[in-house]
């Protein structure tokens, strides 16, 4: 096992794919690139992302959930859709419980968040492409080194003019 494990941790594109490219180019290096959902793109254009369904996921061709076991972590990845109401971390703590989680990554609220509720991690990159709060797009690169967790968050500058060039 390769020792520390590093994740990109990324939600709610919304079939932004420049957005995807950018962190598979950036982060090389990474061990494992996970999506929280809201992808609203076919799953060949995810290779390489361990992925689970959002509520405008209407592809139909990922799982609600996904349990991963990374290192010496099981981690849940769920969109938040199902799993959470209305900031109800307690809902995500009991998800996690019942997947024998200590870990939760999920999506949904455009809103980054990083917290520990009775012993397990949950965190939330925001989303790539708007962040409701007002902060830039977001994502994380989650390090697990052991028994030990830490994640940073990080800026995706998306091209502005993407899109918008004038053909002559």
């Amino acid at each position: 096992m390769k020792n520390p494990l590093k994740i990109v941790l990324v939600s709610d594109n919304h079939g932004r794919a420049e957005a995807l490219d950018y962190v598979r180019e950036a982060h090389k290096d990474c061990d494992y690139f996970i999506h929280c959902g809201d992808a609203e793109m076919p799953s060949y254009l995810l290779d390489g992302f361990a992925v689970v369904q959002g509520n405008n996921d209407f592809y139909n061709q990922f799982p609600p959930r996904k349990v991963l076991h990374i290192g010496k972590h099981t981690i849940l990845v769920v969109h938040g859709h199902r799993d959470m109401f209305m900031g109800r971390y307690d809902m995500l703590v009991g998800a996690a419980a019942r997947y024998g989680a200590d870990i939760v990554f999920f999506g949904h609220t455009h809103i980054p968040f990083e917290a520990e509720y009775e012993g397990i991690y949950i965190l939330n990159p925001g989303s790539i492409w708007h962040n409701r709060d007002g902060s830039e797009p977001s994502y994380y690169i989650v390090t697990l080194d052991g028994d030990q967790v830490s994640a940073e968050r990080m800026t995706y500058k998306r091209n502005m003019s993407a899109g918008t060039e004038k053909k002559k």
